[in-house]
């Protein structure tokens, strides 16, 4: 006879190993809003180990130019008076004025993103002006907007916090 408790176990079993499959994905996909990893996976090439990245991508900037392109030009008679004018077609075309850019930044490794690091960035972002939400201690929507307008100067237009962003407001420890 087999004991109640091993039963239970034999049952269990194929149900928490389905469970911890369905789980795979998630520690192999990048997470939305940024692709965030271990060196390795989802990092620049070269990477260290034991680090974590991000990528933002800024779109290409496409411009439209129209132009005036002569089609025909002017007749004159032996005078130079115009007998017929010139006559012009409009050219409307698109071009690539700075092409599409994937930039690779280092960001602190979700481990140490604690509700308390949390809580001290959204205290770091209001007294600047740029979080007026409560400090809660989630990485929501609007603390991610106020990294963005604290990051965008600085030449980074991205809501996941960097390491630099991180460093330049003390809430991590500059690399000695």
């Amino acid at each position: 006879m087999t004991p109640p408790l091993l039963t239970t176990c034999r049952r269990l079993a194929p149900a928490l190993l389905l469970a911890a499959l369905a789980a795979l994905p998630a520690c192999v996909q990048p997470p939305p809003g940024g692709d965030v990893s271990r060196a390795g996976r989802y990092a620049p090439p070269g990477a260290p180990p034991d680090t974590c990245w991000s990528k933002h991508t800024s779109p290409a900037v496409i411009e439209t130019v129209t132009s005036q392109v002569l089609a025909r030009p002017a007749e004159t008679d032996s005078s130079g008076r115009i007998v017929r004018p010139a006559l012009f077609r409009t050219d409307t075309r698109q071009q690539i004025v700075q092409p599409r850019q994937e930039h690779w930044f280092e960001i602190p490794c979700p481990a140490s993103m604690t509700p308390e690091l949390i809580r001290t960035l959204q205290r770091a972002l209001t007294a600047r002006g740029l979080y007026r939400g409560p400090v809660h201690g989630q990485m929501d929507a609007a603390t991610r907007a106020a990294v963005q307008r604290y990051q965008a100067p600085l030449g980074l237009d991205s809501g996941t916090l960097s390491l630099d962003t991180a460093r330049k407001l003390g809430l991590v420890a500059v690399a000695g």
